[in-house]
């Protein structure tokens, strides 16, 4: 005879939800579904409503951090709003990504997996350097082999990615249009697809 499942108490609820809110601050990252369920001990739905209630207070006009499902998981993050005042604490100095590198890893996003001689069929000029830029800044990784001769490294992005540029999935990347190479060009320069500002140098 199957048992109905008993809510989580008041009291569990409060020091559970205590309990999520820390994890998520100290991990810096988007943690899964099943790994804070895991660490809490706690069925799926129960986190589910945890997960609703943080998210229900953490909405409050006084709060400085949102809840956030991203790259496959949660991640707590500064609201926009508060952005001028953790600039001027930290004293932050824009350095934005260059426009062939932002080219790049747009070609990557949309085309992956993909070769190098893919993405330089596409941009025109070697991508040697901006590949290992990329690579150290774990925006994109080598996620196979092409089945051809020479079997050339192919290319995806990666979760830093994701959460980098507000996605929770790469299905998340807007539709593109079949387009000439001139009309993609000009997309990749102008449309601003992705938010620079999210993306700042070491």
């Amino acid at each position: 005879m199957q048992t109905e499942k008993t809510p989580i108490i008041s009291k569990d609820k409060d020091e559970l939800k205590a309990a999520l809110e820390a994890i998520l601050f100290i991990s810096g990252e988007a943690v899964s579904h099943f790994r804070l369920a895991n660490t809490l001990n706690i069925t799926s739905d129960e986190l589910d409503e945890l997960i609703m209630s943080l998210q229900e207070d953490l909405q409050a006009k006084h709060r400085g951090l949102a809840l956030v499902k991203i790259a496959g998981g949660y991640r707590l993050c500064t609201k926009i709003k508060i952005a001028p005042y953790l600039e001027k604490f930290t004293q932050v100095v824009d350095k934005k990504l260059s426009q062939p590198i932002m080219e790049t890893l747009s070609i990557i996003a949309f085309k992956q997996p993909v070769t190098k001689q893919e993405i330089e069929e596409i941009r025109g000029v070697n991508t040697d350097k901006i590949l290992r830029r990329l690579l150290e800044r774990d925006l994109i990784q080598e996620v196979g082999r092409k089945k051809v001769i020479g079997r050339p490294i192919l290319y995806g992005t990666t979760s830093t990615f994701l959460q980098c540029f507000g996605l929770n999935d790469i299905k998340d990347l807007p539709e593109l249009p079949n387009m000439s190479y001139e009309e993609r060009e000009k997309l990749y320069q102008e449309a601003n697809l992705f938010s620079n500002e999210d993306l700042k140098t070491d």
